[in-house]
Formats: C-alpha cells, structure tokens, sequence
C-alpha cells in the first residue's frame, strides 16, 4: 500500500527545469509526508534516528502546550480589562477560547505563509529542495509577539529575518543568530511602539485604560455570536468598558518603574508563574515552558548545559544586585526572575538553538551562563526596555564561534603540552 501511495505521488511529480517554484513546492510535501526509504547503519562514526524534519517536528510539538495556554490568556487578558470572567481561566471558556483563536490564527497564518513564501523563492532560484528550518522559526514567532502586533509589521519583520538574517548565509543551518529573535528585534527598533508599553499587551480595546472599550470585529458578532447564542452561552458584546483602575502593564514594566511592591499591587506570584498576565503570547505560562523544555532535553535536542548555566548566570547576577540595591528594581528577590518575563521561555527555546549556540560542552556552560548575566543586567539597568533576553542571546550567537575557538584551542594546548 505504501509503495503504491509513494508511485502515485512520483507520477505527478513537476518537471524540475521548467517549474522549479512547483517541484520545490511538491518536495517539500514529499519529503514532509515520507521517511527516508534508507538509513545509514553500519561504517560510520555517528548514527542517529533522527533526521531534521523529525527534529522540527519534536521541537513544533513542545511548543504546542504554550500555545494552548496562550490562546486561552490573550482571551483571559482580554476580559479581565473589562472586568469579566476574572477569577478562573475556565470562566468563559468559550469566549476566551475563541478569541484568543481569532486573534492568534491571522499571526500563525501569516508568520509562515510569509516565511515559507520567502523559503521556496529562494530554493526555487537556487534549484535545490526546500529545506525544514522555517517550521521551527515560524512556530516560535508567533509565541514571541504581543497579540495586537499588526500584521504588515510582522510579515516586514519575517522578511527581514529570513532574508538578511539565513538566506544572506547560505540557508538553514547557516545563520548566524537566531531568525525568531531577529524578526522580534526588527519590530523592536523599527517599530517600537507595536511592541511596548501597556497598550500592546492586551487586544481588543480601543484603550487599555479609562474610557477603553471592547472592539469587536465581524467574526465575533456575526459569525460566533449567533453559534454561542443557539446554545444559551455568554455572547460578545461592544458595550464592555475597561474597568476603572485597570493599566495593562506587564509585571517588567510594573518593576522597572516601582520594584517588586509595584508588581505586588496588580498580580500574584502564583499568576506569573501560572500565566495569568499579559505578555508576549507564548512566555506566560511557566508550568508549560518546562513540560516543553523537558521533551526537548529528553529527546536530546537541546542541551540541559545551557539551559543550567544560564539559570546560573542569571541568579549570580541577581544575587549581586540585591546587595548592590541602587534601585527597587535590583531589590526583587532572585526567585522572582524566573517567572517575570520571558526568562523561561528563552532558556528553553531560544538560547539552546543548535545552529547558533555553542557546540562545545565547556562553550556551552560558558554561553549560557554569558546570557544569564548579560540578560539580567539589561532587564534591571535599561530603563528603556525592562527585558533582556532578546538582546544577550543575540549578542552571544555572534560570540558562540569564538567561545568555541577558544575552548578548542585550549583542548589542543593542553594535549600538545602532554605530546611534549
């Protein structure tokens, strides 16, 4: 049966000279639908079951808990503005549920129409198949963008990133830094409005303060209103108004301005680390980062190394600050940086990148613990961005190959002094 499926998808396979767009495209179907017909067994030095497409695919999958959590979160933020449904993430489930799935299926649309557009243009002109780096790349972006981020900005910024930031290189597994931070980072400094400040965080509001109301599109009112209505449920409305007292600040932006008692004020310890806050879409919920952080560890993809020493480098820092104490935002308890911000997030998916950390096991340790030190000290002394993560990892992708020169170089010394 397998090999007549096979045969069937063979015979209509395009001609590669005269439609290389249309034979890249029904290659990279084939070669996502089936597995190699063959592996290597015996003779070499290195043998594993794992090819890249399966690696994207188990890394895709660790991220689909965040997922979950953050449709459900962009809803909860969502009416919590508006006062509704605020004690239990199961309160409106239904509404929040499926507008966070309105708000978020036009981001991961466009994140890999975009990105996979740019992908098969290019291994169309260059002739050769279409390689599966971009699955990882385009299930990350989404999960790293506030939930109003206009779209247009976020397909400039795709572009952007898989342009300059891997094709420019050579293609998957050439580049330099990691292509999802590249893209955040283009929307950070080209337009640093979409993602900061307090109106970003939460969607749906004309304003995310006094006078603020819920603004509703077609969907909501006549698509999905008339469904929820058939069976009895709570139906969206235009006329919610944004609490009095509500501010949709992220607990960085509460602690750059206040210290911890400023955080204390509007959230809970047990919501940051649950994830009932506002913030990027996927870096909430830090119960569902570490699930994900396991199955990668467990399936060897990314290296516990790294993520233990960046955890390290990033309490030293902390420690550090609480004794030096020059502002209230050096004074929050070590502890309490691993459920503020994206920290989690970035330890699991994003420093232990295989393609731009370090490959050494001593480089490792070293980049990890680089980007836990260097992160705190942007998140806590830059007052114009209270988060750190995007910036030390990129800063360390650049230095990754030199870590590893100097550890090598350090391994060849040491066995030339015994040769001697």
């Amino acid at each position: 049966m397998k090999e007549k499926i096979i045969s069937l998808f063979k015979r209509m396979e395009p001609d590669k000279e005269k439609s290389p767009l249309l034979h890249t495209a029904y290659d990279a179907f084939f070669t996502f639908a089936f597995a190699p017909n063959s592996v290597t067994k015996d003779g070499v030095h290195i043998r594993d079951g794992m090819d890249l497409k399966r690696t994207m695919v188990i890394v895709v999958i660790a991220l689909q808990l965040c997922y979950l959590w953050g449709t459900l979160n962009i809803g909860h933020q969502h009416f919590a503005a508006l006062g509704l449904y605020q004690n239990l993430i199961l309160e409106g489930f239904h509404l929040k549920l499926f507008y966070g799935l309105v708000q978020l299926l036009p981001i991961w649309i466009v994140a890999h129409v975009v990105g996979l557009g740019v992908e098969f243009y290019f291994a169309a002109r260059k002739k050769h198949a279409v390689e599966e780096g971009f699955l990882v790349t385009g299930a990350l972006i989404p999960l790293i963008m506030p939930p109003d981020v206009p779209l247009w900005i976020l397909a400039f910024s795709i572009v952007f990133a898989v342009i300059i930031g891997k094709e420019a290189f050579g293609g998957t597994g050439m580049n330099v830094v990691n292509i999802a931070l590249l893209a955040r980072v283009f929307v950070f400094f080209a337009y640093p409005a979409t993602i900061s400040g307090d109106e970003v965080w939460v969607a749906g509001l004309t304003k995310a303060g006094p006078g603020g109301m819920a603004d509703y599109g077609w969907i909501h009112l006549q698509v999905l209103n008339p469904i929820f209505e058939s069976f009895g449920w709570d139906t969206f409305n235009q006329g919610y108004a944004v609490v009095d007292g509500y501010s949709g600040a992220t607990p960085m932006a509460l602690a750059a301005k206040g210290g911890w008692a400023a955080v204390m004020e509007h959230y809970t310890p047990g919501q940051m680390f649950w994830g009932l806050i506002p913030g990027s879409i996927g870096e909430t919920s830090k119960p569902f980062i570490i699930i994900g952080a396991l199955m990668l560890i467990g399936a060897g993809i990314a290296s516990w190394r790294i993520m233990v020493s960046m955890s390290l480098g990033m309490v030293f820092m902390a420690l550090i600050f609480n004794m030096w104490g020059y502002n209230a935002f050096m004074e929050i308890p070590w502890y309490y940086h691993f459920s503020m911000g994206s920290f989690l997030f970035a330890m699991a998916f994003m420093a232990t990148d295989p393609v731009t950390a370090a490959s050494t096991n001593r480089g490792k340790w070293i980049y990890g613990f680089l980007i836990g030190v260097i992160g705190l000290i942007v998140r806590v002394m830059n007052p114009a961005y209270p988060e750190g993560w995007m910036l030390a990892i990129l800063l360390l992708n650049v230095f990754a190959p030199l870590i590893d020169h100097f550890v090598l170089q350090s391994n060849i010394n040491k066995r030339m002094k015994h040769v001697q």
